[in-house]
């Protein structure tokens, strides 16, 4: 599994139109609140154009991608930390996703009733980020309590974490989110309080088809916001992507080129996505298959191939590895050896993007 994240917003913003642009997976998408309610989960094949290369260099009979997992969580509104609407239920589908999109909508419709009765995004943005504020706050107040408990007992872990949460609650309870708090490498010390605010979050911006290029005032606006919560900003115009996914992939190149674009709202979702969650993509390949495989930035070589089989990591010897680049440049594997690019390296190399690995293994 590519990587997994929830889709969230107010109602009648456009989630389960893109969910389903993005999954094919015909979930319910109607013009009235609450049209989600139990989360909608799709799988969908992550593109890369590197994989027909490389199943065309070693005569792959099959390529099979990575995927990426995406659920469409139903629209939260204001009051949904204290329940109003089906909010506690829907809290509780976003601690189980690794990232959070956020559709915000920036188009009008006089046939798609907005919750709040006018389009504003930017008022859209603070409702879902209220809401997600007061419901860490409610976490990190019971979590202060139990942990002032265990410092009156003289408990080291105690000790260390108070001065850390109430810095923490402190800063959230001015309006700061989680993630812009947490420092880099402190992240550990607060993983088992499953706080929302401090997920990658990605505000996914559907405009019109006559906006989907352009840089209007309200995108600005959003990106200021995104700047502000450390979030990152993808354009999708929800109309065009319905349209796309009703079409053979020769069709949908050309109807692209049409518009003026070289790639899908699909494709830089899941490109924002990636970078949201510092993901990179290696791969195998050969002539029964050619096969992408997602790792987090920084995993060392035995754990890379762990995520093929456990026994590769548990058996781990070497891994053979060239880059894609070089692959690709030099048209097959016996050049890359031939021009010495091919390297054998050990437990401790770290896999980047673009790696093509052959292991080696014992068990």
């Amino acid at each position: 599994m590519g990587f997994n994240c929830g889709i969230v917003g107010l109602p009648n913003v456009g989630k389960s139109t893109i969910f389903n642009a993005l999954t094919a997976a015909g979930a319910a998408a109607a013009n009235f609140p609450f049209c989600t309610i139990e989360p909608n989960v799709g799988i969908v094949p992550v593109p890369d154009v590197r994989m027909a290369r490389l199943a065309q260099i070693s005569g792959s009979e099959k390529i099979l991608p990575t995927a990426l997992e995406v659920v469409d969580i139903a629209g939260l509104v204001a009051g949904a930390s204290k329940g109003e609407g089906l909010g506690n239920k829907f809290l509780g589908h976003i601690r189980q996703v690794d990232a959070i999109a956020q559709v915000v909508r920036c188009f009008e419709d006089d046939n798609i009733t907005h919750v709040a009765g006018k389009v504003d995004p930017l008022a859209d943005i603070d409702v879902i980020r209220t809401e997600l504020l007061l419901c860490d706050l409610e976490t990190l107040d019971k979590r202060i309590v139990a942990v002032e408990k265990g410092k009156k007992t003289g408990d080291k872990k105690s000790l260390e974490l108070l001065p850390k949460y109430k810095h923490l609650r402190d800063k959230m309870d001015e309006g700061v989110l989680a993630r812009m708090v947490i420092e880099e490498g402190e992240a550990e010390l607060y993983r088992d309080l499953f706080l929302i605010t401090a997920k990658p979050l990605l505000f996914v911006v559907n405009v019109s088809e006559e906006d989907l290029k352009k840089e209007t005032p309200m995108l600005a606006e959003i990106k200021k916001a995104a700047v502000r919560d450390g979030a990152k900003v993808v354009t999708i115009c929800g109309k065009i992507e319905s349209e796309l996914a009703e079409l053979s992939t020769e069709d949908r190149a050309s109807f692209l080129a049409d518009l003026g674009l070289v790639e899908s709202g699909l494709e830089r979702f899941i490109r924002e996505g990636y970078g949201l969650l510092d993901l990179i993509t290696y791969f195998t390949t050969g002539p029964k298959e050619t096969r992408a495989w997602t790792i987090k930035r920084g995993t060392k070589a035995p754990q890379a191939a762990g995520v093929i089989h456990t026994d590769f990591e548990r058996g781990f010897i070497r891994a053979e590895v060239m880059a894609y680049d070089d692959l690709d440049r030099l048209g097959s594997e016996q050049a890359v050896k031939e021009k010495g690019l091919l390297r054998v390296e050990g437990k401790d190399y770290v896999f980047k993007d673009g790696d093509v690995a052959h292991f080696r293994f014992n068990v």
